[in-house]
Formats: structure tokens, sequence, C-alpha cells
């Protein structure tokens, strides 16, 4: 007969506890802990264990067959899932709140005219879906909608429509009834998604979760709800500007280096074939303290456009600020100039900022930076056909970067005359089929002797 017992489960990290503790000891979280009903079955020794059905098989006289992908017919999407959704997987999106993430569910659901989809909302109702619904672009679809929490009556739906797709949404307001917990908690979490895993993988059905996150930015839930799951997308970006970014952080079937970019509008979420130039300033004017960077996200290459102010301290302490560009990295950039070029910026406040509203890891983007931090503190505009592609070192020197001709091609298809990049760069004739000047630089001095000396 099964027996009921309390535990204390950690809603940070899955760790249990007999007694209710204050703060976590294996992530060291505080007032995580909460009380959770389990059964327990008896001892399970000396009955018969089960013959295993599969039996162990050599890799090489394994069959392997390729599973056709199915086309979302979301250019962006199909890009960070490695081509289209695999039959049988499950995909988890996870993002902060208001970002899009049901939006974009809901888009991928409804433009399916070839493919049946079930849409499971714990967290809307009917009418609410339809308004949502009605607001992105509706093609002609073959799309039904699901309002229900309880996990066992929606696997009864799911048996009777029998949909090629499902989407839910979201996994944390999904409960069963093998747990006594509330819905949301560790225990509940894990059931459903192993309970959906397992339909997922016994019928060939891809299933699209969409996940909370918790204060730090990490997916809510245990750890093991990513281990479950064969893709992890991660939808970034900031509710005050329109850009979205897709990344793929864990993909079973494809590359994490892939990235989709989205445009929040009034009508959903709209792709961005070409974020280059969009992402790239209209302002005609000449502009002090604006440079164009070359840069890779994944193995996706644009340009995007810096920003940079530099003025005097007006409180005796310089001030060093960064949106969308790492402050450390920032600082020191401006020692390099500082000590190498000879410029005094020690007393200036220096404000930088990524066109935007995104965030650019790439080290390319450094020469761009002290080009736009130099063109602010002199008020000298840089040529506007002009953009960069280089690492700047502690010594002043202009590194290589990858995938240079990459970024090359970018520039000159968007009209730019001419590209600074580092004289160490691996020479290649490959160069000259683009409509492009490129130059070779090994110091920092070099680019700015280059820049301004019709000025000087």
């Amino acid at each position: 007969m099964a027996k009921t017992k309390t535990t204390y489960i950690c809603q940070n990290c899955g760790a249990q506890s007999p007694k209710w503790v204050g703060k976590c000891p294996a992530c060291n979280e505080w007032n995580t802990f909460e009380e959770e009903i389990q059964e327990t079955t008896k001892d399970l020794v000396g009955r018969k264990v089960k013959k295993s059905v599969a039996k162990p098989t050599k890799i090489s006289d394994i069959t392997f067959t390729e599973q056709q992908r199915i086309d979302t017919t979301n250019n962006e999407f199909n890009r960070v899932l490695g081509g289209g959704l695999v039959p049988g997987s499950l995909v988890l999106i996870g993002g902060e709140p208001g970002i899009g993430k049901s939006t974009l569910a809901l888009q991928i659901a409804v433009n399916l005219p070839k493919h049946k989809t079930l849409y499971v909302s714990g967290e809307e109702s009917l009418q609410q879906i339809k308004l949502r619904a009605e607001r992105v672009s509706i093609q002609e679809n073959n799309c039904l909608v699901l309002s229900e929490t309880s996990l066992e009556n929606i696997l009864l739906s799911i048996e009777e429509v029998e949909p090629d797709i499902i989407v839910i949404d979201s996994i944390q307001t999904i409960a069963t009834n093998k747990s006594e917990s509330t819905a949301g908690s560790v225990s509940q979490i894990r059931e459903c998604t192993t309970e959906i895993m397992k339909y997922a993988k016994e019928n060939s059905k891809p299933v699209i979760l969409i996940g909370h996150i918790n204060k730090e930015g990490s997916l809510a839930g245990p750890k093991v709800l990513e281990h479950i799951v064969d893709t992890v997308l991660q939808f970034e970006g900031d509710r005050n500007h329109v850009y979205r970014i897709l990344r793929a952080t864990k993909n079973r079937f494809g590359s994490t280096s892939e990235l989709g970019i989205f445009e929040m509008q009034g009508n959903g979420l709209r792709e961005v074939t070409n974020p280059s130039e969009l992402l790239l300033s209209q302002n005609e004017e000449d502009t002090s303290g604006v440079s164009v960077s070359a840069t890779i996200e994944g193995v996706r290459p644009f340009l995007i456009e810096v920003q940079a102010l530099v003025s005097t301290a007006a409180y005796g302490t310089p001030q060093r600020s960064s949106t969308g560009f790492d402050l450390r990295r920032l600082s020191m950039l401006l020692a390099v100039l500082e000590k190498r070029a000879g410029f005094k910026l020690s007393v200036k406040d220096v404000f930088l900022n990524i066109a935007g509203g995104i965030r650019v890891d790439d080290p390319a983007i450094d020469l761009a930076v002290i080009c736009s931090i130099l063109s602010s503190d002199l008020d000298l505009a840089l040529p506007r056909d002009v953009c960069f592609a280089g690492e700047i070192g502690l010594s002043g020197e202009i590194r290589p970067v990858t995938r240079v001709e990459q970024r090359v091609a970018e520039a000159a298809k968007l009209g730019f005359k001419k590209i600074f990049i580092s004289k160490y760069n691996k020479k290649s004739s490959e160069y000259s089929k683009f409509k492009i000047q490129v130059m070779g630089v090994s110091k920092v001095e070099d680019v700015f002797r280059t820049l301004f000396r019709k000025n000087n």
C-alpha cells in the first residue's frame, strides 16, 4: 500500500531536505524550500524483474534513416532549430515576461496550414487567445486551441485530436495527479515534462514548450528540465526596444551558434532577414562619435552601429557607462588609448552605446569602439562609407579576427567603400572579388593617422 510522506524541495535547484531550511545548502538561495507531499511504495526487493525487450546492438548494425524536418514557415525559427522541427523532439523556449514567447509560439501554430497543430494554454482563456490570434497575421490554418492545466486531460485531448505539432504554454502551469504539490513546483515540472516527452518519442510528434525564467535569468524549475528536452531556445531582448534575438543554448539536432532576429510590431513578430540595414542609422548628417563594425553572431555576419560620447567630467570623478558592450572591456580599451596612443581620457566621461538595443560580445568590435571614442573626443565625424573589424591587444596592436571574408562580404553588400582589418589576417585573393577596399593595419596609430589625416 502506498504511503505518503512530507519533504521539502528547493524550487531553484531541486535539492531535498527532511525539514524546512532557510538557506539552500546546494545553491545558497534563501527561502526557496517548499513543502511537497510524496507517495512511496513498498520495497520491490524480491520481485521478479521483467525482461527487457530492447537488446544491446552494435553501432555498425544500427540502420539510420534521416527524418524529414517539419518546415515551420518561419525562416528565422527554422534557422535556429537547424532546418525545422524534428519529429519526436521537445523544444523549450524561455525568456522574460512580455518578451514575446507566446506570440512567437502562436504565430508558428497558426501559420502551418499543412499540419494539424494543437495550442494548449494554461495561462489564457480561449477568448484571450482569439484576440491574440487576430492581432497576428493568420493564414488558412488547421490550428486547434485548448485551455487546460491538467496533464491527464491534455493527453486525452491529444489522443482524440492526434495533432502533428503540439504547443504548450507554459509548462509551469501544467499539473498532474501523480504529484500532490502545486503547479510550477519542481516535482510537477519534472513529472509533466517526462510524460510529455514519453508521448512525443513514442508517437514522433514534435512538442514546443514555453518555460518561465527566474529572477537570475535562468529557466525556472529543476535543471533536469533542460536535460530532458532536445532543444533549449532563449528569447532575448529589451522590452524598450523592438528587436528580439532567439538563441539556441542546447540543440541535439543542430548547431548552437545560430540565432534568429525578430522585430516586435503591433501585429506580432516580424522576421528580420537583413539585420544590418535595420541596425544602422539612416541619418544622413555627419555626426561625430559614430562608427560601424562588421560583427558576427553565431555564423551570421551583420553590421552594427557603435555610438560614443566623450565629455568633460562635471563632478571630478569621470563616469564610464556602456550599453550593449562589456564595461570592463571598455575600461581596458580606454587604458590602451591612454597608455599606447597618448590620448588623455582619464579626466573625461565616456558613454558607449550599441545601437538597436542588442548586446555584442564579439572582440572584433574593439576597433570600432576606439574609433568612435576618438571621433567624439576630437569632434570629428568618421567617413560614412568606412567600417571596422579588429580586436585590440594591450600593446595597442590590432589582432586578427575570425571569418574575416564574411565580414568583408557583408560590408561590400551594403555599399561600404573601405574596411579596416588587421594586417595579420591571412592574405587572401578572395578580397579582390568584393567591391570594397580592404585596409590592413597593425597599430591603432595607423588607423587614426589614416582617418584623421586630412583633418589634422
